[in-house]
């Protein structure tokens, strides 16, 4: 693996962690909110915890893609998470409008992740893809759920988890449609748990 994409994967890590992405696509259109002190509350921990997801996403994306075999594997991976900054711009964004912070725990987050998507890429190009894909449709629950519990008042916090299930059903399609072998069951509730850890932990922290 050439160290210049290393030093790109360290830099993306720095840029991650440390606050303002950029997002190439508009922040999803939506009304204005109209909060209740203890539903901006609600809604601060919940977008922290899709923000975290989205801190994840990066390190795993960065993981899978400098530990792929392929080249079009690593380019895909490269893509996907570039396609990711925008969700963490937006959930950025958003907290910071809801005067919430993002979770102290992203390092640990960003580590973690990135360890499992090296395992996952060095498995081969297939398990990772499944790997991607399994993700993916766990995100996607994840979401829905998310889109449940957020007040119906807050208009953009929804715009934006909505705009992320439909990008994140988009690229477990892709990574389906590229070959992803189905994973053992006991990986997939492996990665419910971890990611129920997750979860709960940076709702409050």
């Amino acid at each position: 693996m050439p160290l210049d994409e290393w030093i790109a994967s360290a830099d993306q890590a720095l840029r991650t962690l440390t606050g303002g992405a950029h997002a190439a696509r508009a922040l999803p259109a939506a009304g204005e909110a109209d909060l209740t002190p203890q539903e901006r509350q609600l809604s601060g921990a919940l977008l922290r915890v899709d923000h975290v997801g989205e801190v994840c996403a990066q390190a795993l994306y960065q993981a899978q893609g400098l530990s792929a075999r392929s080249l079009q594997l690593r380019q895909q991976m490269q893509r996907a998470a570039a396609e990711e900054v925008d969700h963490l711009a937006w959930t950025e964004r958003r907290l910071a409008q809801l005067g919430a912070r993002t979770s102290l725990l992203n390092p640990l987050w960003y580590a973690g992740a990135f360890g499992i998507g090296l395992l996952a890429g060095w498995a081969g190009d297939r398990w990772s893809l499944g790997f991607v894909l399994e993700t993916e449709r766990q995100v996607e629950q994840h979401l829905a759920g998310h889109l449940d519990r957020l007040p119906s008042a807050d208009a953009p916090s929804r715009a934006i988890v909505e705009q992320m299930k439909v990008d994140e059903a988009q690229h477990a399609a892709a990574a389906q449609l590229n070959g992803a072998a189905p994973l053992p069951a006991p990986i997939k509730l492996a990665m419910r748990l971890a990611a129920r850890v997750m979860t709960q932990t940076a709702h409050y922290v």
